[in-house]
């Protein structure tokens, strides 16, 4: 692996461990500002779901299932987004992630405007469109297909922190970026309740501006490296044809002179 590529995969786990940050964000503000609702992590919303199906007091059931199904509809556009790309990051990488970013942005003037969370239905417009946003967002990363970073879940990432440790017999592991996306995305949570208690447009406006980040940052690198594999590739072609030139030349001499026919 080229000094290159391995630049280029690094920002790549660096910028998908910012999103999962944002995702911790994300979902402080889903389930604390919005009615108990998570944008990111379905699997939270399909537990609350179910028990509020049987009557468990004080847990809503409408937005936890809009929130579902609109993170799988932003799951199904990222997927045909992405689906005709090869994998690692590209121009229509980061106009996703840009459109991510967008769609926070939307949401941070809306609540700017409205002084706050609006009221019933309108709450679960915003709902829908932010786990729509973290869906598209998932799918996209799993496009890029960093190992053991989803930006927007961290149980499968947990589960191989603890089974591939020296304490269940593993020999190795990237326990870095697994210990961080955890870390991250609890940090994320944190410090988007802090925001909350201020107004809900900060926490969104924080994301919107992580996303934004991520995408011009992404673009630049992958722009960066392509321009570098093009002069690369450029230059051994030129090598291969001068070397082959050469020793061309060099046939053509070494061949013995022609004798001249006799008059």
């Amino acid at each position: 692996m080229n000094t290159d590529t391995r630049r280029q995969r690094d920002l790549t786990l660096a910028l998908m461990l910012a999103l999962t940050f944002s995702t911790g964000i994300v979902d402080a503000v889903g389930y604390l500002g919005l009615d108990k609702v998570f944008a990111g992590n379905m699997t939270g919303n399909v537990v609350v779901l179910g028990m509020a199906l049987v009557g468990a007091e004080g847990l809503p059931w409408v937005g936890p299932l809009i929130a579902l199904f609109a993170f799988m509809a932003g799951a199904v556009i990222g997927g045909r987004t992405l689906r005709r790309e090869s994998t690692g990051w590209n121009t229509r990488t980061s106009w996703s992630f840009t459109a991510v970013a967008g769609a926070l942005a939307v949401l941070t003037v809306t609540t700017l405007l409205t002084g706050g969370v609006p009221p019933k239905p309108w709450e679960l417009a915003i709902t829908t469109l932010l786990a729509a946003a973290m869906g598209f967002q998932a799918a996209v990363a799993r496009h890029l297909a960093v190992k053991d970073v989803t930006t927007v879940v961290v149980t499968s990432t947990l589960t191989g922190l603890a089974a591939d440790s020296r304490l269940a017999g593993g020999s190795g592991q990237p326990w870095r970026r697994r210990a961080g996306a955890v870390a991250l995305i609890a940090l994320g949570a944190l410090v988007g309740a802090a925001l909350l208690r201020v107004h809900i447009a900060l926490p969104l406006g924080l994301a919107a501006a992580i996303s934004g980040g991520a995408a011009i940052l992404g673009h630049l690198a992958a722009h960066e490296a392509r321009e570098a594999r093009e002069a690369r590739e450029a230059n051994e072609s030129k090598e291969a044809r001068e070397t082959n030139e050469s020793r061309a030349a060099g046939d053509v001499s070494a061949q013995p002179p022609t004798a001249r026919p006799r008059g």
